[in-house]
């Protein structure tokens, strides 16, 4: 476990729980780069959770939803039922949306499905940063629900220059069906009748937001062959 200690009354303090070192380690990391945000700790498990918040207060919690010793929402309802009010951000592989509703029903604020990048979770942070700011009473509905919007209707993520989400999903279903085979920039660009140079752009692009891998493939004369492979589960 590593502490952060906070200093700013008006900084929301985060608990970071995932059971992963190096996706934990990576989540704090990414929460002390926003501002207006510190890590306040991070734990691997329910049970470290749970004892960590009986001595130290947070504002909101970073979930993993598959921890070892129970399911991140055991966490929150227990919590709940002790009175504890932190807010939950859920950062989860999980796509059930039955999962979904009982966590918005225990106060999931949010959902990050992984993998992500910084500039995901930054979003989904400001936002909520937004949110928690607003204060006063409302002066009607309009308010209100401009007051949800922001924390309920993200922005999609911009992606790099020259770079398109239509095309972003043709290349990412094409890399999907191949299996664990992968495919090549040269086979993806052939098939999808685009330039080799442009379908690299965009399995590099996937490599670098963690969805998918490379690795060379020798084969008998010449360089060896880059094949990029989905991996399985993002």
């Amino acid at each position: 476990m590593s502490t952060q200690p906070t200093t700013a009354a008006d900084t929301i303090r985060v608990l970071v729980i995932e059971d992963d070192p190096v996706a934990a380690a990576a989540h704090a990391l990414y929460v002390g780069r926003v501002p207006g945000f510190a890590v306040a700790g991070v734990v691997h498990s329910r049970a470290d959770a749970s004892h960590f918040l009986k001595r130290t207060p947070v504002d909101l919690l970073l979930l993993d939803l598959y921890l070892p010793d129970g399911h991140g929402l055991q966490l929150v309802r227990s919590l709940r039922s002790a009175g504890h009010g932190a807010d939950v951000i859920a950062v989860t592989s999980a796509r059930d949306l039955a999962v979904v509703r009982e966590g918005v029903s225990l106060g999931v604020v949010q959902y990050v499905l992984k993998p992500f990048t910084f500039s995901t979770l930054r979003d989904r942070l400001a936002r909520y940063a937004q949110f928690r700011a607003a204060a006063g009473e409302a002066s009607g509905q309009e308010e209100v629900d401009r007051a949800l919007s922001v924390l309920r209707a993200p922005q999609p993520v911009a992606l790099p220059k020259g770079l398109t989400q239509s095309t972003l999903q043709t290349i990412t279903r094409a890399l999907r069906e191949a299996g664990p085979e992968g495919v090549s920039s040269g086979a993806a660009a052939s098939a999808l009748g685009i330039s080799r140079i442009t379908a690299r752009r965009y399995l590099e692009y996937l490599v670098d937001s963690g969805r998918a891998d490379r690795a060379p493939q020798y084969g008998q004369i010449g360089r060896p062959e880059l094949r990029y492979r989905w991996l399985s589960g993002r």
